[in-house]
Order: C-alpha cells, then structure tokens, then sequence
C-alpha cells in the first residue's frame, strides 16, 4: 500500500511513536510518502537504507491508499485539506490530549499496523461544510469537515448576524459570533459554547452563537441539507472567519452562504460504535470521581 503520513508538529518524547510507525508499515512492504516538513524533522527515524517520497504544498495528495495523521484533532483537520475529495481513508493517532477524531493512542501503533495489515478496517463518511462568499479568503479549500464560525475581530462591541435559512429568515443574532458545526464537529468548538452532542452519522448542523446578548437564544440543530445565509453587520471594518483552524478576515459587511458539501471524508475507525466508547472515554461518562 502507498500510505501517506502527516504531522504539523514533533517532540523528541514522541519519537518511539514515530519510529515505531514508520519501521513498523516499511517492514511491512508499505510505501511512504511523508509530508516534506515534518519528514525533515524525523528523517533520522526512519530504517537504515529506508527511503520516502515526499508530498506537500497545495495541491490534493493522489495515488495514495491511506493517511496516517500523527498529533491531536488539529492535525487530522489539516490533514483533510490534503486528503480533500480524493476518497482516501485517513487514520488518525493521538499524540494531542482529548482526540475525539483520532482512532488509536499513542500506545496502540502496533494494533493500528495489525488493523492495516488485515485489510478490514472500519471506516465512516463523514459531512463537511462548505463556504460559498466573495472574494473567498479559501479558494484553494473552502471546506471545514468541523465548523464555520463568523466571529468579531478588532472591537469588543458585540456582532449583529442576520441568518437565513433556505432563503427565508431565521433569527438575527447579536453575540460574539456563530458556529455553524457538523456532526463531527459537535463535539469541538460547538460543544465548548454550549451545543449538543450529536452522532457523527447524524444529517444534521448545528447552529450555536457565542456569548449571545439574548439568553434565550439557544443552539439550534438543523437539516444539513438546508442553505444557510449569513449577513454580518458589524460596527468595525472586519470580521474573522474560521473554517476548522484554518482563519481569514474578511469584509464587515461580506454575506457568506454554508451548505453541505458534495463529498464526504472517510475517517478509520477500531470499530463499529466506536465514537460511543471514545465519548465515555474522554468525557469521563459513568466515573464516579467521589470512588
């Protein structure tokens, strides 16, 4: 198999991580193709005599079977902007904190490899947003498999965002900003403002604004086959918009139309239900911290 390995960052304490990986699918028969900058900061833990090909840039990796993400939920995000709509599986492994993406711990190389090897990995389609405006701060990839969040930028003064839902108005929301999350992303910046869990198979956005003025404006779970536009009016000149981690400014007075996009990004899981188990995993459901 050509696998593709990608990592924005490296600490020596992960070494034997990236050692074992790398050894582990290269005496296996697998071909590497490492992404340039962080291959320049492990190239010294690769096999003796081993070689790698490189990828990086902007152009969308092809003739490639499977990504391996190496670091925390960032890393898998970005790492999409690389896989995009080319249908290659990514396999995410946790070197960051929480990891509610990434399918195997740092200490679970080996399995990852055995799940490789054995050709039955488990693997689900999940939705991405797509961001339609002009001019696009995101041309080269204007999509975000987690969120889009509209958000102020250069004043403390509160946002006015009039959103529209198939053309017909929803709510005008004055607050610091708004996110429009996937079901993946539910449990990311959507979850830390208040939003609602949902499961990633879930055909469905969620709508959650930041710091609302109006306490009685609660997150709103939508049909994510609905178009959503948004009209900012905004005292400053700016405004920031976030697709995943990746930020722009943008236009004060800049409309922005979400919608869901035409392809999907295939992600590897252990098994099936496995988001379940990483949910009472991480957010600690059923522990009794008084025992």
């Amino acid at each position: 198999m050509r696998i593709a390995v990608f990592g924005r960052t490296f600490s020596e304490h992960r070494s034997e991580v990236v050692s074992e990986l790398y050894s582990g699918l290269i005496n296996q028969g697998h071909h590497l193709l490492i992404h340039d900058s962080f291959l320049a900061k492990t190239q010294n833990l690769l096999p003796k005599e081993a070689t790698a090909e490189t990828f990086g840039g902007l152009r969308p990796l092809t003739r490639c079977d499977l990504m391996i993400s190496i670091g925390g939920d960032g890393t898998l995000l970005e790492a999409v902007t690389h896989v995009r709509n080319t249908g290659t599986p990514l396999l995410g492994i946790n070197t960051g904190r929480l990891g509610f993406l990434t399918a195997f711990s740092a200490k679970e190389i080996g399995a990852a490899i055995k799940l490789i090897n054995s050709n039955s990995m488990f693997t689900e389609k999940r939705t991405l947003l797509e961001l339609e405006t002009e001019p696009n701060p995101f041309l080269e990839f204007p999509y975000a498999l987690n969120e889009i969040t509209l958000h102020k930028k250069d004043n403390s003064s509160m946002i006015t965002l009039a959103l529209y839902r198939n053309g017909d108005l929803l709510n005008n929301y004055w607050a610091d900003g708004l996110i429009i999350s996937t079901a993946t992303g539910s449990t990311g910046y959507s979850l830390s403002c208040g939003g609602p869990i949902m499961l990633p198979a879930s055909q469905n956005f969620i709508i959650t604004p930041i710091a609302p003025h109006n306490l009685n404006v609660r997150p709103l779970v939508i049909s994510d086959e609905d178009l959503l536009e948004i009209r900012p009016q905004v005292r400053g000149r700016e405004m920031m918009i976030s697709l995943d981690s990746r930020s722009a400014s943008m236009s004060a007075l800049q409309s922005v139309c979400l919608r869901k996009a035409p392809f999907s990004v295939t992600l590897v899981r252990k098994e099936q239900g496995d988001f379940l188990h990483t949910l009472r995993e991480k957010l600690m459901w059923g522990t009794d911290k008084r025992n």
